[in-house]
């Protein structure tokens, strides 16, 4: 099986989210975010879910840009759906 990814990924330096797409069994669609921060450890990379100081202007930025993306995308799956409405058609 496999793994499922991410609808969209937005990273500013070693902040990322992670936006997914989620559907309800009546087919209807929302997204969720998740935050990482990464750091290296023995020169390898790891992943946090906790956040300094230093990064929340950043964090803060990456939520700003994820709710963005968000808004457009949702209004571009509404203005499909009204289309489809209109031509009679139904699309979830």
């Amino acid at each position: 099986m496999e793994k499922q990814r991410p609808t969209h990924e937005i990273q500013i330096g070693k902040i990322r989210a992670a936006i997914w797409a989620n559907k309800s069994k009546d087919h209807d669609l929302w997204f969720n975010l998740t935050l990482s921060r990464f750091y290296q450890e023995g020169g390898k990379w790891q992943s946090s879910p906790s956040f300094g100081r230093d990064d929340l202007p950043v964090v803060n930025k990456v939520i700003d840009m994820a709710y963005g993306w968000i808004l457009r995308r949702e209004a571009k799956i509404n203005a499909v759906k009204n289309d489809s409405a209109q031509q009679g058609g139904a699309i979830r």
